[in-house]
């Protein structure tokens, strides 16, 4: 069974406080990052939390305010330090990329590497080595967007039943390749050997009010990242700054049946977030607030 690893490295909203670092979320697969937003001091929590930050191929851009993308000057250039040849791919929101371009090229810095920035709405913005990530219009004070990150389907086949069958070492992948084939005198199929394995699904939604094209994404999600900016007692502010409560993200996880809910984008005014996480697991119980370095296996 595959899997992949998702890393919390910044958790806070807006402002950053002594525990929580400004948003950024590393997913790991394959031996390669794939990085979330990208808030100021992102290059730091990866020295901090043991991560090689070389292996950051793809960012991927929610929107533009200052908390999700300022880190990108300093995780550019350190790259560039480490001696990078290969590319880096982000990917921004149409018609902000001069925004992320600002942050690459401000003070003439020596990047040797190819940098690219490839400017998307919504739909499928990647697809290859075993998956998908695609993203979906949110609701904020800008274009904001959010992620899902989508291991590919995979037929897997039934052990016991092709042993039985006497099915055996080549045999497998003249199956794959023709979809039938004689066994012992028998007509075999792939359908009746095979079993169809769906990949793990992560969705990543900051900055927005709740939105029916989120709660579509997150249906059945393994894991369900969500802001959780303010308790239910300010939802006026949630309302007039364009952001959710832990209530509104545990009432999405809910009606999408996610399976696992974790918030973050945690307001700097919350000290204490258990007020944030006990109203969320009144609605879904299987809720989490993150935390900087918090590691989640998916």
């Amino acid at each position: 069974m595959s899997m992949f690893d998702v890393v919390f490295l910044g958790t806070s909203g807006t402002t950053p406080t002594k525990e929580r670092g400004l948003p950024s979320v590393a997913v790991m697969r394959g031996g390669i990052t794939y990085l979330f937003d990208c808030g100021e001091g992102t290059q730091r929590q990866f020295f901090i939390h043991s991560l090689n930050i070389s292996k950051v191929d793809y960012i991927f851009v929610s929107h533009v305010h200052g908390d999700h993308i300022i880190g990108i000057a300093g995780l550019v250039r350190t790259l560039a330090m480490n001696g990078r040849a290969r590319p880096l791919t982000i990917f921004v929101p149409s018609g902000y990329e001069d925004s992320v371009r600002s942050l690459i090229e401000f003070d003439r810095a020596m990047i040797r590497y190819p940098i690219a920035l490839k400017p998307f709405k919504q739909g499928d913005l990647l697809k290859g080595d075993g998956i998908t990530v695609g993203a979906f219009r949110l609701s904020h004070s800008i274009p904001t967007y959010g992620f899902v990150f989508k291991e590919d389907d995979k037929l897997r086949f039934d052990k016991e039943k092709c042993i039985r069958l006497g099915i055996k070492g080549t045999m497998f992948s003249e199956l794959q390749r023709k979809g039938r084939m004689r066994v012992n005198g028998r007509t075999v199929t792939l359908p009746s050997v095979t079993k169809l394995h769906t990949g793990k699904k992560m969705v990543y939604i900051t900055d927005t009010r709740p939105v029916a094209t989120a709660a579509a994404a997150c249906r059945g999600a393994d894991l369900m990242i969500h802001e959780a900016t303010y308790e239910s007692s300010m939802r006026d502010y949630a309302v007039a700054r364009r952001h959710s409560t832990a209530e509104e993200a545990a009432r999405m996880a809910k009606l999408s049946k996610a399976k696992k809910l974790i918030l973050f984008h945690i307001s700097a005014r919350y000290k204490d977030a258990s007020a944030l996480l006990d109203e969320a697991k009144r609605v879904f119980r299987d809720t989490s607030i993150a935390h900087d370095g918090m590691k989640v296996t998916v």
